[in-house]
């Protein structure tokens, strides 16, 4: 089904383009890792690292550790395929796959597209009823409306601009799910106990596949190819000489694990503050819940600024989705839908769910189950295309990494596969 070849050759005759020095390169190639990285501190990874410190307290922290790991690996081998090729992951599979099953992938890509906007949008809307009290079908129509917004700078060929507005959500992010472990510190003990791997029972096997679904996001890997391809080889037909290709691609390797190390800092610290502050306290498996417990433990202060993260966190990751379900579509299809118009189409859905009255928390652990479809369908061509020297030249992926991306592949699928029965069968 899936048909290998090389790209196209870089034309000799077009002048490279100036690369910086050393340092102005460190400063101004970083950017596409850290708007890739708004989708590993999403609400849905909110409400799974939540929940696995509120009622299983530190037990869980090494998976958040190993799936930062693997996060770091796929998030690097996305951006370099990115790089190398001038293209994205879904125009070179677009490209590579025959019609029938061209559609049918871009099928399964924009269902797993529109249920990561789902609880992007459903987050947010929770966050505006936690600080102001609005109806959770209005809050998503502002998060709607603000995503919008920027969306637009994107829209208008600004990608510098908009990863700064991202960046700059992110700090928020950050500030708004870390403060309260300063008025709450974890337990030294309980922190190093709980990277040791370990499961109480088929229902932490549950939460540690749903914790690894909201961690490992297939419309971030797809989006971080055209995102450093935007910025670094906006015209594939410029031949980059190969010291420049290997900077870039160095480069890029720092900005995936700086902002990798910021995403994974946020989640376990997410855990750490509900095993030292929800423990024990009812009614703590809803976001609401949560906020309200730790409102009760360590203020209003500390309150208002979890809520704020949580709506920094939607407004940022909806906007990345909904850039993602653009870019698949456009790389798997060859179809152009304005951002805007995709953006008013892919919020349609929340409205009506909060609307009727659809649990919101149910919503978000719906939205990571359909996520775990789609992660196989992702990494599989990732892990074959970036091995493949027709395709990526003296950057294919060498021995140690392809076998760390294969075993991180088969625990990524395996702990997929678990979600799935548990979920579907009713265990635990």
């Amino acid at each position: 089904m899936l048909e290998v070849t090389g790209h196209e050759p870089l034309a000799p005759d077009v002048p490279a383009r100036k690369v910086p020095g050393a340092r102005r390169a460190l400063l101004g190639l970083l950017g596409p890792a850290f708007v890739a990285s708004i989708a590993y501190v999403d609400p849905g990874n909110v409400a799974a690292n939540l929940t696995a410190g509120a009622q299983y307290g530190y037990l869980l922290v090494w998976v958040l550790v190993a799936a930062n790991v693997m996060a770091v690996l796929v998030q690097y081998q996305s951006a370099k395929l990115g790089i190398v090729t001038g293209k994205s992951l879904p125009e070179i599979l677009g490209e590579r796959l025959k019609p029938f099953w061209r559609r049918a992938f871009w099928v399964q890509a924009e269902i797993v597209a529109a249920a990561t906007d789902l609880a992007e949008v459903v987050g947010g809307a929770i966050a505006l009823y936690l600080l102001f009290g609005l109806p959770l079908p209005l809050g998503a129509v502002i998060v709607g409306g603000v995503s919008m917004l920027l969306l637009a700078v994107q829209a208008r060929n600004k990608q510098r601009p908009f990863e700064f507005v991202i960046i700059f959500l992110l700090g928020i992010i950050t500030v708004g799910f870390l403060a309260g472990l300063f008025f709450s510190p974890p337990d030294p003990g309980g922190v190093l106990a709980g990277l040791v791997p370990g499961f109480q029972g088929p229902e932490t096997v549950l939460l540690a596949a749903s914790m690894l679904g909201a961690t490992v996001m297939p419309h971030a890997i797809y989006v971080h190819s055209a995102l450093s391809r935007d910025r670094h080889r906006p015209n594939p037909h410029l031949h980059v000489p190969a010291h420049a290709m290997a900077r870039l691609v160095k480069a890029t390797r720092l900005d995936v694990v700086v902002a990798l190390a910021i995403a994974g800092v946020v989640n376990i610290g997410m855990l750490l503050l509900a095993a030292s502050t929800l423990g024990g306290v009812d009614g703590t498996d809803t976001i609401e819940g949560a906020h309200a417990a730790i409102t009760a433990s360590l203020g209003p202060v500390v309150g208002v600024v979890f809520a704020v993260g949580l709506l920094a966190s939607g407004l940022a990751s909806t906007s990345v989705g909904c850039y993602a379900g653009g870019t698949i579509m456009q790389g798997l299809l060859k179809i152009r839908i304005p951002l805007m118009a995709r953006r008013v189409v892919t919020l349609i859905p929340a409205i009506v769910l909060l609307s009727v009255g659809f649990d919101p928390t149910w919503g978000l652990v719906l939205s990571q189950v359909v996520l775990s479809f789609g992660i196989p369908f992702v990494l599989i061509p990732l892990v074959v295309l970036t091995s493949r020297k027709s395709l990526m030249g003296r950057f294919a992926d060498g021995l140690a990494l392809r076998v760390a991306a294969i075993i991180s592949v088969v625990l990524v699928v395996a702990l997929n596969l678990v979600l799935l029965w548990l979920t579907f069968s009713g265990a635990g």
